[in-house]
């Protein structure tokens, strides 16, 4: 390459870096200032270098006035640790089936392991994260769901936000573990999308962001044309009633609508795959990933 060539390809860069910056810059002002609720898991949480960059991108957000607070399951790694403790994972119809044993290890998993790993990434990045989980605080109050023979698989009952609250306005960054208990202190295993679905709306947050592993919602599966960038909370019933949307992705909708119905702006479900998807669809014109409004 001759220098004129050189010349010319790092003001192109330049000119692209410059013109992603203006473009993010609306974005920045609006969302100074609010809260949004990211519920984080998939293969974002089981890759190091994902996980690396999200925890940076969280702190990104912190650093421009967003208020993030970080809602974690971690199946993946809960049936690692039931390996090793020879119990065998079992699911009915979606949920983990938590016995003692289990519910002892999620807690363990949860509450100890990951919790304390993602406090210290965002710590390392700059940022000043705080772990807790349902517990804390009197946060959630849970019940054992309806279904008995799945054992401690809880339900929300009540969520009060004044330990967020107090956390976030001091500005750190709420790193959540999806554990609460009841009022007799039994202990229940939460699905993480549900749990971070009714923070996002207890907090008032302005945006609900899921993090999976697909592109986002799709009217099949195996095209990734046919994602839907964007639609409103009664296209996203019609989507569930019509039977287009099923499997995992029902219960991941069904959170996001019951969140936007209780004040939340807008609902985000984005891939986590994607190095820098939550910048991405938050401070870009196109976004990667499908947006639910109200």
């Amino acid at each position: 390459m001759t220098s004129d060539n050189l010349q010319d390809a790092l003001q192109i860069d330049a000119a692209a870096r410059v013109r992603v910056l203006s473009e993010a810059l609306p974005y920045m002002q609006q969302f100074a200032g609010r809260t949004i609720v990211i519920k984080y898991g998939g293969a974002a949480m089981k890759d190091s270098r994902l996980k690396d960059k999200v925890m940076r991108d969280i702190v990104f957000m912190a650093c421009v006035g967003i208020r993030p607070v970080l809602i974690h399951g971690g199946g993946p790694e809960i049936n690692t640790w039931l390996g090793k403790m020879n119990i065998e994972p079992q699911f009915k119809d979606g949920l983990r089936v938590t016995d003692a044993d289990t519910m002892d290890i999620v807690e363990m998993v949860l509450v100890g392991r990951l919790n304390k790993q993602i406090v210290s990434l965002i710590n390392q990045a700059g940022g000043s994260a705080v772990g807790i989980c349902g517990k804390d605080g009197n946060l959630v109050t849970a019940r054992q769901i309806s279904q008995k023979d799945v054992g401690f698989v809880g339900e929300i009952v009540t969520v009060n936000t004044n330990i967020v609250d107090s956390l976030i306005s001091r500005q750190h960054i709420p790193v959540i573990s999806s554990v609460s208990a009841d009022e007799t202190g039994q202990s229940y295993n939460i699905n993480a999308d549900t749990f971070a679905g009714e923070i996002a709306a207890a907090v008032g947050a302005e945006k609900l962001f899921l993090m999976t592993d697909t592109p986002g919602l799709m009217k099949d599966f195996h095209d990734l044309e046919s994602l839907i960038p964007r639609l409103d909370i009664r296209e996203a019933r019609q989507l569930i009633d019509s039977g287009i949307v099923s499997g995992g992705m029902i219960p991941k909708l069904t959170c996001c609508i019951r969140s936007l119905a209780q004040g939340v702006r807008s609902a985000h479900i984005i891939d986590g795959r994607m190095p820098h998807s939550l910048l991405l669809e938050t401070f870009t014109d196109t976004g990667i990933g499908t947006m639910i409004t109200a």
